[in-house]
C-alpha cells in the first residue's frame, strides 16, 4: 500500500514535530512517522521530565532549609516512585498535548521504524506489515542516543543513561556522574538534593566546559559547596560492576590511578546521532562523524531530503530543532525566511545554580579579534535576590569595545535560564549597550541585574 505526501518527516522530537504542524500551516499534506512515542526523547526522556524532578529536588531543598524562611517542616521526607510518577505523568500529559496537535492540524500520524529508499519514499515498518510513503520533501528528525563508555555498556541496574537516571527503582547512596555537561550537571544536582553522596568526573580541565570561564569556576566551587566532588582532568579507565555496586579505576591529572566503588554510575558523554539504518548510505546522503550535512535551510546535498535537529550536529538542543525545521518548512513553501545560523542559540542547564548563555564568551570573543568590555554584577547586590534567598550568583556580559554590539552574556544564578531570554532578544534585534543602558527594568526583580551588568561595562553601575 502506498500513500502520497506534499511532506513526510522522520521523527516526532521537537524538531519534527513542529516542522509538521508548520508544513500543515502552510498548506502540505503532511505526515510524520514515530517509532516510540510522539514529542521524541525531549518531551518523554529529556528535557520536561528531567525538569519535573529538578522541580521535585528543588522544593526538597527548601523544605529542608524551611528555617532561612522563619518556616517550620518537620519529619520532610520523600517517596522515590511518586517522585517519579511525577515526572512521568508530566511526559505523559505532554505527549497527549502532541497527538491533540497533530490532529488539530490534520497531520497523519503512522507509528513504526522508518527508512528512505528514495529521495522521495519512506517505508515503514509495523510489525510484520509495511507501508510505503511517497512524498515531494523528506525531512529526517531521528535525533541522537546517549553515548556509552567503550568499555562499560549501560546496564540499567548499575550503570545508567540518563533514561536509567531518569525512573530509578531505589535511591543512590553513593552515585558517580560520568560527565560534566548540563545533563551530567542536572543529575548530579537532583541526585545530590535528595541526598546522594555524588562524585562529578570530567576529562576536561574545568566542568561545563563550553561556559564562559569564570561561570565555570563558579560552578566548581558552588558544586563543592553543596558537598559534591568536583574531579576535573580525570578519566575513568573501567567501570566493574558488582551485586552491590560498580568499582571505578580513575586517572587522576598527575597520571595515579585509583579506585572507588560506588552505588551507581550515570554516563553523560555526550550523544551518538541516530543515523544508522535508515537509509542514507543508499541515497549517498553525505555526513560527517555521523551527523547528516546540511545547508541553512537544512537541505543534504540530495535535493528533496532534508535533516533537522540532533541529527544535524551542534548545539544538540531542543529549541534549535524547532527553529531549524520551523525555517526548512518555510523554505520548501517558497517563502524565503533567513537561513538558519546557530550563532544566537542560548544554552541553559536547570541545575541549583542554574546556568545560562548566549553568544561568545569572554575568551572567545578575544581569540576571534574583539576588543572587549566586560561587565558583571552579582546576585548579592540585587535586592530581589536576597529576598528570594538566592543571593548566589552573577550576571557577565561581553561587549564590543568599538561597536557596543553584544557579543555574548553568561550567567549563574537563581532563574537564570528564565532572563537569559531578554539577551537573545537583544541580540537578535542587533541592541546595542546603548539601548540596553536606555530600557527601564522592573524593581524589585532579577532581571535589573541585566541592566546593572551592561552599566558596569562602561563603568557606570549603580549598585556595585
Amino acid at each position: 500500500m502506498t500513500e502520497t505526501y506534499d511532506l513526510a518527516i522522520l521523527g516526532s522530537g521537537p524538531g519534527g514535530y513542529v516542522a509538521a504542524i508548520r508544513g500543515a500551516q502552510l498548506g502540505l499534506k503532511t505526515v510524520i512517522v514515530e517509532r516510540e512515542r510522539l514529542g521524541g526523547i525531549c518531551l518523554n526522556w529529556g528535557c520536561i521530565p528531567t525538569k519535573a524532578l529538578l522541580r521535585t529536588s528543588e522544593v526538597y531543598h527548601y523544605l529542608t532549609h524551611a528555617k532561612d524562611y522563619g518556616l517550620t517542616a518537620d519529619n520532610v521526607g520523600f517517596d522515590l516512585e511518586a517522585v517519579v510518577g511525577r515526572s512521568r505523568t508530566v511526559a505523559g500529559q505532554l505527549n497527549n498535548g502532541v497527538k491533540m496537535l497533530m490532529k488539530k492540524h490534520k497531520v497523519t500520524v503512522v507509528e513504526g521504524v522508518g527508512k528512505l529508499t528514495a529521495a522521495d519514499t519512506l517505508v515503514v515498518q509495523r510489525g510484520d506489515r509495511s507501508l510505503e510513503l511517497k512524498a515531494k520533501h523528506i525531512i529526517v528528525a531521528t535525533g541522537a542516543r546517549a553515548r556509552d563508555l567503550p568499555f562499560a555498556q549501560a546496564d540499567g541496574k548499575r550503570i545508567w543513561t540518563y533514561r536509567h537516571a531518569m525512573v530509578p527503582t531505589e535511591m543512590p547512596a553513593k552515585l558517580l556522574v560520568v560527565g560534566s555537561g548540563a545533563i551530567g550537571v542536572e543529575f548530579a544536582s537532583f541526585y545530590n538534593d535528595m541526598g546522594a553522596d555524588v562524585t562529578i568526573v570530567e576529562m576536561l580541565p574545568r566542568i561545563l566546559p563550553v561556559e564562559d570561564e569564570e561561570v565555570s569556576a563558579f560552578m566548581d566551587k558552588s558544586l563543592k559547596k553543596q558537598q559534591i566532588k568536583v574531579l576535573v582532568g580525570t578519566g575513568i579507565e573501567e567501570l566493574e560492576t558488582t551485586g552491590e555496586g560498580v568499582m571505578a579505576t580513575i586517572r587522576a591529572p598527575d597520571g595515579t590511578v585509583a579506585s572507588d566503588t560506588f552505588s551507581h554510575v550515570i554516563v553523560a558523554i555526550g550523544i551518538v546521532p541516530n543515523t544508522e539504518e535508515i537509509g542514507l548510505e543508499a541515497l549517498g546522503i553525505a555526513t560527517e562523524r555521523g551527523h547528516i550535512k546540511v545547508d541553512g535551510y537544512a537541505r543534504t546535498n540530495v535535493p528533496g531530503v532534508y535533516a533537522i535537529g540532533d541529527v544535524t550536529g551542534a548545539p544538540w538542543l531542543a529549541h534549535k530543532a524547532s527553529h531549524e525545521g520551523v525555517v526548512c518548512v518555510e523554505a520548501i513553501a517558497g517563502l524565503a525566511p533567513h537561513p538558519f545560523i546557530t550563532w544566537n542559540i542560548p544554552g541553559c542547564t536547570y541545575s541549583r545554580p542554574q546556568v545560562a548563555s548566549v553568544g561568545l564568551t569572554e575568551a572567545k570573543a578575544r581569540e576571534v579579534g574583539h576588543e572587549v568590555r566586560v561587565g558583571r554584577f552579582p546576585f548579592i547586590g540585587n535586592g530581589k535576590a536576597i529576598a528570594l534567598g538566592e543571593a548566589e550568583g552573577f550576571v557577565k556580559t561581553v561587549f564590543d569595545a568599538g561597536t557596543g554590539e553584544l557579543l555574548g552574556a553568561h550567567m549563574v544564578g537563581a532563574e537564570v535560564t528564565e532572563l537569559i531570554q531578554g539577551y537573545v532578544i537583544a541580540r537578535e534585534l542587533e541592541t546595542t549597550e546603548a539601548e540596553l543602558m536606555e530600557t527601564v527594568f522592573a524593581h524589585p526583580t532579577l532581571s535589573e541585574m541585566m541592566h546593572e551588568s551592561v552599566l558596569g561595562a562602561y563603568g557606570r553601575a549603580i549598585h556595585i
